[in-house]
């Protein structure tokens, strides 16, 4: 597994000749997996080393500000990417100085780390200084380097492109099986922290989560949801129920948060660090008269979950 800290153009490993592609691959969604999968085929062919360059902050972050919510973070994308057969898939820091780049100057950067073989890239695709770094200009640049530029055509679904952020508004929207669709399955993933103990008090003790990341979430209420990976004792898919939003019943400070229960689980994850992902939605968030109805409604959201995990 490549080191999840993003690192310069000038630490990239020592790695040779190489198929190269680059993007920030959020979520890795069908249309990542298009242009991933040229590149490891393109690698194979090229007897060539398998790269993708993942930019970290969001090229979008450095140009506005502000960058929208990820599906996934960043350790969790290039865990993905790999897994897909990339050989090597590296967190490039993204800053104003990588922004201003002219798209020549960031290949020849890539030397001599990476002997570019095989560069991939979707049509209509660019990069570089005021994104000139066209398809086109880089069959250009390659004639003359002695790289190939590999062709990825555009995913499309209903018509439509599929898109990170196509897939953030459909989760936004609460559309789980719509961004199911287009490869993504909704997640979050933050380390389990204290929280007020009432879950606990109420016989329904919950993993309170804290992000190192801006989490793409679905509108407030109760899911179904699966533990994305053995953490702690509990394995990978193991049952859960996840409650998003500001606990209406009690205090509500307005803050959004996010708690998972693990069904048939009472031991300790303080700590770890907990991936969820997100299966159906059981019900809106409600604001309850007392506890008593609160226990008695999180006991039928129990066993709707388990009916909702069942089906899927």
């Amino acid at each position: 597994m490549t080191a999840n800290e993003p690192i310069e153009l000038a630490d990239l490993p020592a790695i040779g000749p190489a198929a190269v592609t680059m993007g920030v691959f959020d979520g890795v969604h069908l249309g990542h997996r298009a242009v991933l999968e040229a590149t490891r085929r393109g690698a194979s062919e090229l007897g060539a080393t398998s790269v993708a360059l993942v930019f970290d902050p969001p090229p979008e972050q450095v140009l506005s500000g502000s960058a929208p919510p990820r599906l996934a973070p960043l350790a969790t994308n290039l865990a993905r990417i790999e897994a897909l057969g990339i050989d090597v898939a590296i967190p490039v820091h993204f800053d104003e100085g990588l922004r201003q780049l002219e798209a020549e100057a960031f290949i020849d950067a890539l030397s001599p780390a990476l002997a570019v073989r095989g560069l991939v890239m979707a049509r209509g695709s660019a990069f570089g200084r005021e994104r000139r770094g066209t398809v086109e200009r880089m069959q250009q640049m390659g004639t003359s380097a002695g790289f190939e530029v590999l062709i990825v055509d555009p995913v499309e679904i209903g018509g439509t492109l599929v898109s990170s952020t196509r897939i953030r508004k459909l989760i936004g929207a609460g559309d789980l099986a719509g961004a199911r669709q287009l490869g993504v399955e909704p997640y979050l993933e933050g380390t389990v922290v204290a929280g007020a103990g009432r879950g606990r008090e109420l016989g329904f003790p919950t993993a309170n989560l804290r992000f190192d990341y801006r989490p793409a979430l679905p509108p407030l209420g109760i899911y179904a949801a699966r533990v994305s990976s053995a953490v702690a004792g509990v394995e990978a898919g193991h049952p859960a129920l996840l409650s998003i939003g500001t606990r209406p019943t009690f205090e509500a400070s307005g803050e959004t948060l996010a708690e998972a229960f693990l069904l048939d689980f009472d031991g300790d994850l303080y700590g770890a660090v907990l991936g969820v992902e997100i299966v159906e939605r059981l019900r809106d968030e409600e604001r309850f008269a007392n506890v008593d109805a609160l226990v008695e409604q999180m006991r039928r959201d129990v066993e709707a979950g388990r009916a909702a995990l069942a089906r899927a």
